[in-house]
């Protein structure tokens, strides 16, 4: 039947890819690595670094993890090939919309197995801190803000990620004014990297009793969660910290007393706050480390040779162009200003639908790189 032909026929077309892919993720040298630990795995003593122990037994589940999912791939291959061949024999059409949405879904899945093949960012595999700040406009500056930390912890949840909350600082009457949150899974900080910015929103504002059309602004600062292997040197004396007391939304999950902390790094200017966390040093170490993934994450950006090459004005750095605007009315429309991709759907995308904004500029800056290579 010429539909299963054609079907075929797009199938096939991405054999070449699907064995490319192969390559690209350097599977062959996964396996051999898998194989190396798990050899380490079995040696006598292995358990009495604790440290060294768990360090390799994270690397071994990350490496299978990446394994299984491309050898899936090839399974489901595999399985809608088998059923367009079996179906075009036996010529029964009504397997032509199972087959169909088989080959569908093989290729969404396979574009984005391929755009984890461009994160090869020194931090890209690291979890991601997601820092939010409402622009000047009050209440409805801060509603808009608040919209954002739900669209993006609803990206994290359908995309299997944990989710926590680090800071959060109510707004006047709704909204929040600032608000951090972790989302921890592989590569969260490569996918999320480029939604750092100004996001821009123009909708009939529920807070202006005459209707009228408003124009808010927000901004989102993203880095990756810096973990102790990595080591940042922040000299004590550079450090200012003040104490304050819980007041973000979240009842008992915030611990009231006066154990919020904030650290401002001087010769920078940058300011992380923690309060979720119960005691004062609990949350003085996450702020530590927002702080140094704040000072790394400058420095990636900015090709700086060490961190102490950051200056002050680095700071405002949040604060540059928008790079995506959120229309409500008087239409529909989600437009990012650099990759130029949009879609109708805001619903979806307030609802975390964002895969394709980050893969549009995944591909872009691919395709900048092999310019310039």
């Amino acid at each position: 039947m010429l539909q299963y032909e054609e079907l075929r026929g797009q199938l096939l077309s991405h054999k070449n890819a699907l064995d490319e892919l192969a390559e690209a993720l350097g599977l062959e040298k996964m396996k051999a690595e898998i194989a190396d630990l798990e050899a380490q795995a079995a040696q006598d003593g292995f358990w009495d670094d604790l440290q060294r122990s768990q360090a390799v037994l994270k690397r071994t589940s990350t490496l299978k993890s990446k394994v299984s999912a491309y050898e899936k791939l090839r399974g489901d291959y595999d399985d809608a090939l088998v059923m367009i061949e079996l179906a075009d024999e036996e010529e029964d059409e009504s397997l032509l919309p199972e087959c169909t949405e088989n080959v569908r879904k093989f290729e969404q899945d396979l574009d984005t197995m391929t755009l984890t093949t461009l994160l090869t960012g020194e931090y890209d595999s690291k979890n991601a801190i997601l820092t939010f700040h409402a622009g000047a406009g009050g209440t409805e500056a801060q509603d808009w803000a608040q919209m954002l930390f739900r669209m993006y912890t609803r990206w994290g949840e359908r995309h299997g990620y944990k989710v926590s909350t680090l800071d959060y600082l109510d707004g006047d009457e709704a909204g929040l004014k600032s608000a951090s949150i972790l989302i921890e899974g592989e590569n969260a900080y490569g996918y999320l990297k480029s939604e750092t910015g100004i996001h821009r929103l123009v909708r009939v504002s529920p807070f202006d009793s005459e209707g009228r059309r408003h124009t808010s602004f927000a901004s989102l600062e993203v880095m990756p969660e810096i973990d102790d292997t990595i080591e940042v040197e922040i000299a004590p004396e550079d450090i200012k910290m003040d104490v304050y007391r819980s007041s973000g939304a979240g009842g008992q999950k915030v611990n009231k007393t006066s154990s919020a902390v904030r650290l401002t790094h001087i010769p920078t200017g940058i300011v992380v706050a923690c309060q979720v966390e119960r005691s004062q040093h609990q949350n003085r170490e996450v702020a530590m480390r927002m702080l140094k993934s704040k000072l790394v994450e400058i420095k990636e950006r900015e090709h700086l040779e060490k961190i102490s090459d950051i200056k002050g004005d680095q700071k405002e750095i949040a604060w540059g162009s928008q790079i995506r605007s959120y229309v409500f009315m008087p239409y529909q429309l989600v437009k990012d200003h650099r990759t130029n991709y949009e879609t109708g759907n805001i619903n979806g995308v307030m609802d975390g639908d964002l895969d394709g904004f980050i893969h549009a500029y995944l591909k872009m800056e691919s395709q900048k790189n092999l310019g310039q290579a």
